[in-house]
C-alpha cells in the first residue's frame, strides 16, 4: 500500500492564521526550521493501483489535492482518483472539506460511525448540505471488528476501532461519549499482509488500541500536544491536552513511552501536530528527543510504504 500524507497539521495548520506564538511568528519570519503544515488527512490507495480512500476532508483538501498529483490522474474530463471518503471523527478540521467535493458527478460514496453521521447531519450539517449538490452515498462503520472494502480500491481492507478522545463541540454528546464518536483504523494490504494503524485524535492508549499498534508495521498515532499544559502554559486555553481528548507526547505515560514499547520493527509517526507544539521546531530539544526514540513526524507530501 501507499500512503500519502495530505495535511499532517491539527485544526488551524501551520502556521495557524491568527496566531503568534514563537512558532507560528517564527516560520512567517523565516527565523525558525520548520516546515508549514495543512491540517491532517491521509490518502491510501494499491501499489499497483490509481484510486483510493480519502480518510477526513480537511478544510485545505483543494489545496492538497493540487499539491498531489496522484489526486487527479486525469482520465476524463471531470475525474478524481478518490473512490471513497472515511471520516475518523466528525470534527471541523477532518469533515468540512467535503464541502469542497460537491462538483462530484455521483454520489460521494462516505463512510462513517453512526455517532458521526448523526453530527454531521444535525450539530454541523455537512451532510444535509451536500444532497443539494452530489448528494452522498453513506455507508456506516461497525465497532465489531469486522472489516470493510472500498470498491475501486482493490486489495486493502479497513477495519474500525472506538478511540478515547473527544466527539465535536456542537455535538449532543461531546462531554457524554459514545463508541464511534472517533475511531482508529487499521488498514490491511491483503496481498503482502502488512498493515497500518492511523489514529490522528487518541486521548488515551487502551489495551485494544495498544494491541493494534503492536501488530501493525506503521502507526500514525495522535501528535497534537507536546505537553498536557502545554495550551494552559500559553495562555491560548483552559483545557489541559487530554481534556480535549488528545495524549501528549512527553511525561509519564506519554505518547513517547507508549511508542518505546512497540517492536523494533515498527515505523513510528506522529500526525496532526498543533502549531504550539515545539517539535515543529526542526532544531528544538523536544524533536531532538523524538528522534533519539525513533519517532518521525509527518510532513505534507511524505509517502509511506508500510
Amino acid at each position: 500500500m501507499r500512503i500519502t500524507v495530505l495535511g499532517s497539521a491539527a485544526g488551524g495548520g501551520f502556521p495557524q492564521w491568527n496566531c503568534n506564538c514563537a512558532n507560528c511568528a517564527g516560520v512567517r519570519a523565516g527565523t525558525l526550521r520548520a516546515k508549514m503544515r495543512t491540517q491532517s488527512s491521509i490518502f491510501v490507495r494499491p501499489d499497483d493501483g490509481t484510486d483510493g480512500v480519502l480518510f477526513n476532508a480537511s478544510p485545505d483538501i483543494l489545496e492538497q489535492i493540487r499539491s498531489s498529483p496522484v489526486m487527479q490522474p486525469g482520465r476524463h474530463l471531470r475525474d478524481s482518483a478518490i473512490a471513497g471518503v472515511v471520516l475518523m471523527d466528525g470534527q471541523i478540521d477532518h469533515a468540512t472539506g467535503l464541502f469542497m467535493l460537491r462538483e462530484r458527478n455521483s454520489k460521494l460514496p462516505l463512510w462513517c460511525t453512526d455517532p458521526v453521521a448523526e453530527d454531521l447531519t444535525q450539530g454541523n450539517p455537512v451532510l444535509r448540505v451536500l444532497t443539494h449538490f452530489c448528494g452522498v452515498d453513506r455507508h456506516p462503520i461497525t465497532l465489531d471488528g469486522t472489516s470493510f472494502e472500498v470498491p475501486g480500491v482493490s486489495g486493502l481492507s479497513f477495519r474500525a476501532l472506538p478511540l478515547s478522545s473527544k466527539a465535536a463541540p456542537y455535538s449532543p454528546h461531546r462531554d457524554n461519549p459514545v463508541p464511534g464518536d472517533n475511531i482508529g483504523i487499521v488498514i490491511t494490504d491483503q496481498r503482502s499482509g502488512r498493515s497500518a494503524f492511523y489514529a490522528p485524535g487518541l486521548g488515551e492508549i487502551s489495551t485494544p488500541v495498544f494491541d493494534e499498534m503492536m501488530r501493525a508495521d506503521a502507526v500514525l498515532v495522535d501528535g497534537t500536544f507536546w505537553t498536557d499544559d502545554e495550551m494552559l502554559a500559553l495562555g491560548i486555553s483552559k483545557k489541559r491536552a487530554r481534556e480535549i481528548g488528545h495524549l501528549p507526547q512527553s511525561g509519564e505515560g506519554g505518547m513517547i513511552d507508549w511508542m518505546a514499547k512497540l517492536p523494533p520493527k515498527t515505523r513510528r509517526l506522529l500526525i496532526h501536530i498543533n502549531n504550539t507544539n515545539p517539535i515543529l521546531d526542526e532544531d528544538s530539544t523536544q524533536r531532538a528527543e523524538l528522534t533519539r526514540a525513533g519517532i518521525e513526524l509527518c510532513e505534507d507530501g511524505m509517502l509511506i510504504q508500510p
